[in-house]
């Protein structure tokens, strides 16, 4: 009779090799980046992690891995807007938390700006929800402006043309980051026109990640808080 074995027995020895160490480096814990991941695979590293004293942030983690690794890590959580599994949070000693707004164009862009908070929120920052002030309806952009304008930094998310970073990018002079996501019409080409209109984009000074790359931004906005006096 045939044995049947826990799938983790098939990993191979070498199939990661955890950098424990980037924290001290970088400011920030390695982030696990869940697609194209098995569970047991994810679950090997999140332990590794988490056994080093360490955080653990999964990005990228559909519905059915984030139920099995909330079972396996009962004190973890699921953000499944975000698509984001998390275990503790982190906070840099050399970095300073930042009042950050996240800004979302529509509502088809909350998964990227959610992306985006849930991370800024695990490296020990204070996001702010600011959705679907895209400027289809330009009166509420500018109904949010005072607000927006309070934070330190802000992080833009929009698909279509991309409107919106611009906007911003000539109304407030915090650090901007920009995020394209793959939201449209035909010509959108899954994000590569709202992309393309934010490298464009006449305000000066406004920083573009990939296309829905929310967990960038948040990690770019990090950087722009490590050694910054407290």
């Amino acid at each position: 009779m045939a044995i049947r074995r826990h799938p983790r027995s098939f990993l191979p020895k070498a199939f990661a090799e955890v950098d424990l160490q980037r924290r001290h480096r970088l400011g920030a814990p390695e982030i696990i980046f869940g697609a194209g991941k098995t569970v047991p695979q994810i679950m090997a590293i999140a332990r590794k992690l988490w056994s080093a004293k360490q955080p653990v942030l999964v990005t990228r983690v559909d519905a059915n891995k984030g139920q099995l690794l909330t079972r396996a890590f009962p004190r973890g959580s699921y953000h499944s807007r975000a698509r984001i599994f998390t275990l503790g949070k982190f906070r840099a000693k050399d970095s300073r938390q930042m009042l950050v707004a996240v800004c979302a164009a529509g509502t088809s862009d909350y998964p990227v700006a959610e992306e985006a908070l849930v991370t800024l929120e695990f490296l020990g920052h204070r996001p702010t929800r600011f959705y679907d002030i895209g400027v289809a309806g330009l009166h509420r952009t500018f109904r949010r402006l005072p607000e927006i304008s309070n934070h330190q930094a802000l992080i833009v998310v929009a698909g279509m043309e991309a409107a919106l970073p611009s906007v911003l990018g000539g109304l407030v002079p915090h650090p901007l980051v920009a995020v394209p996501t793959s939201v449209g019409y035909g010509a959108h080409l899954q994000g590569l026109t709202a992309f393309l209109g934010m490298l464009n984009s006449c305000a000066p000074g406004i920083t573009v990640v990939n296309i829905d790359n929310g967990f960038g931004a948040a990690y770019a906005i990090h950087r722009l808080s490590l050694g910054l006096p407290s």
